[in-house]
């Protein structure tokens, strides 16, 4: 199997709760429980976890580097900011997918510049909870045959 970490940052723990109007009422807990019925069908080993502590983040990121594994990171608060966050996940050397639930270029100012963006293998925004899906079958795709980014 191969596997990938599917991680959450800072607040995502409240979606269903936080900002309906922004986020929707889906649940972390019922993304999660749709993410590991997808790993299985798509063979890969998921490891799906929040935290609203950046060390916390950096941990895991360093976890999933150990363990070669992909990673799915919605960075939420972490994404603007953190260059913690941002130095561990240079170690990635798997797919690395950014998913945000909203579309950040939309948002205000302060949501519109992700750190994280500038070095992630891809993006999806403003697609809800789905954009976690797309990603799962992204990372599997790129990990079965990966794509030639070099434009020849």
């Amino acid at each position: 199997m191969n596997p990938v970490f599917i991680l959450n940052g800072s607040n995502l723990n409240m979606l269903g709760k936080r900002e309906p109007h922004l986020y929707g009422t889906t649940t972390l807990a019922e993304i999660e429980a749709k993410c590991r019925a997808l790993a299985n069908e798509l063979g890969l080993d998921c490891a799906f976890r929040q935290t609203n502590h950046e060390g916390q983040m950096v941990d895991w990121l360093q976890e999933a580097f150990e363990k070669k594994a992909a990673v799915i990171i919605n960075p939420a608060g972490f994404s603007f900011g953190s260059v913690p966050v941002l130095d561990a996940l240079k170690l990635i050397e798997k797919p690395l997918i950014e998913v945000h639930i909203t579309n950040i270029h939309k948002r205000d100012k302060l949501y519109q510049h992700s750190l994280v963006s500038t070095i992630a293998t891809g993006v999806i925004c403003g697609l809800g909870p789905e954009g976690y899906f797309l990603a799962m079958r992204a990372v599997a795709s790129e990990l079965i045959r990966p794509l030639d980014r070099s434009g020849k």
